[in-house]
């Protein structure tokens, strides 16, 4: 039977010859995570059982990275939790501040997710790993809770989605123009409960670290997953460990194909409220800025902060404009020390911030107060999302992120550069 990639993990792991888009299975996980807003719950649920151990104390990880450094006591009562937990179950996957980073960047790192896998994880955008050929999404606390316990979670299989990506891309354009340009395109509702499966010779083309970044925001489509099928640069990015290569047949079943001619794709800005709302970058006037966030679990890999370096060294920010500038990971952070991109960002007059998801979720490290606007690296700009009900937040590339907090309002890299 033919069947796409998504169906494919998801049989394996359930023990089926085959899955049908819309059949209800239980299956075995690979790998669960937790952090300190969504992990908490699970404990709780996990201890009221009375359980004394989980599944397997090394294919779970809990993370502290929402409202970390702690932020006031109430957060720090929540990590607290997880240390406790983590000590008493010695798991082996718990990463305090000065080890820790951003979740969905910190586990590709560390290669506790691979192809073929299927994950699991307490936040929405677990969706993240899709890019390594594996089948990940977000889940409830009480979900996790039972994911602790048995090692399985139920699903409903999702009906897939192909988006085919053809020719090159221009220059300032990457991965998270693409899946921007695709929500604009489809709607925040346009794969609701869907598989997104990534496709076309842009994408082979295109870095891991903008894959991860596509299969970040499958989820503000209203997708299930994001997937990318393994090629040789996940190959090269994994390294030499064991996984199956899971890849949908030629005449699999698919909901919807839509095709995008890439290099007519210009870098995009999401406006407020919605990522769907996209436009080109170019295609915006006037749009003054308080506030530049590059990094969160989107873009604050080694690659973006390189980008945002290229297009800020020897440049100024603008005097009235807050650069925030936040590594995904402990690795990330050492590497751009260590390249001279945290020079870079400081000289500019950025500031240059351990690991934490902080700003993105309106959690600290950058909150908006009433009328103002940031640009950000991130991937929502809901209504109070980075603080202030009627503040604004602007999505949109690293460089376009990077270009607006040199000229204090939105433009496009190539006015600076």
């Amino acid at each position: 039977m033919e069947a796409t990639i998504t169906q494919k993990i998801l049989a394996a792991h359930a023990d089926k010859k085959s899955v049908e888009p819309g059949e209800f299975i239980e299956a075995k996980i690979d790998f669960a995570l937790g952090n300190d807003i969504t992990a908490p719950l699970a404990i709780k649920e996990f201890e009221r059982l009375g359980v004394k151990r989980v599944f397997d104390k090394n294919r779970i990880a809990l993370i502290p990275d929402h409202f970390t450094p702690n932020k006031d006591l109430e957060s720090a009562n929540q990590c607290k939790i997880l240390q406790d937990f983590a000590h008493k179950q010695k798991i082996r996957h718990y990463y305090e501040v000065g080890r820790m980073g951003i979740e969905h960047a910190l586990l590709p790192e560390l290669g506790l997710v691979s192809p073929g896998d299927l994950v699991i994880g307490a936040d929405s955008h677990t969706c993240t790993y899709g890019a390594l050929g594996l089948f990940s999404t977000g889940v409830g606390s009480t979900d996790l809770a039972a994911a602790f316990i048995t090692g399985r979670c139920w699903f409903r299989v999702p009906e897939s989605m192909k988006f085919i990506y053809k020719g090159g891309l221009k220059k300032w354009v990457g991965g998270k123009d693409l899946i921007l340009y695709t929500i604009g395109d489809i709607g925040v509702d346009g794969a609701l409960y869907k598989a997104m499966e990534f496709t076309g010779d842009a994408i082979s083309r295109l870095p891991m670290d903008d894959r991860f970044s596509m299969c970040n925001m499958a989820i503000e489509a209203g997708a299930k997953s994001g997937i990318i099928a393994v090629d040789e640069i996940t190959k090269r990015y994994v390294g030499f460990k064991r996984y199956k290569v899971f890849a949908s047949d030629k005449k699999a079943g698919y909901s919807k194909v839509i095709e995008y001619d890439a290099k007519t794709i210009e870098p995009q800005v999401a406006l407020p409220h919605l990522p769907s709302n996209a436009r080109p970058v170019k295609r915006i006037k006037n749009i003054s800025i308080d506030q530049a966030v590059i990094g969160s679990c989107t873009n604050g890999r080694i690659s973006d902060l390189r980008i945002a370096a290229h297009v800020l060294k020897g440049k100024r920010v603008k005097s009235n404009v807050r650069l925030i500038v936040i590594p995904a990971t402990q690795s990330v952070y050492l590497q751009a020390v260590e390249e001279g991109l945290a020079e870079i960002f400081v000289k500019a007059g950025g500031l240059f911030s351990t690991p934490t998801c902080g700003p993105c979720l309106g959690g600290h490290m950058g909150i908006l107060a009433e009328g103002e606007r940031a640009i950000a690296t991130t991937n929502r700009n809901f209504v109070g999302r980075m603080g202030d009900t009627r503040s604004e937040v602007y999505l949109s590339n690293p460089a376009v992120c990077a270009a607006s907090s040199i000229k204090g309002r939105i433009a496009h890299p190539e006015e600076v550069m």
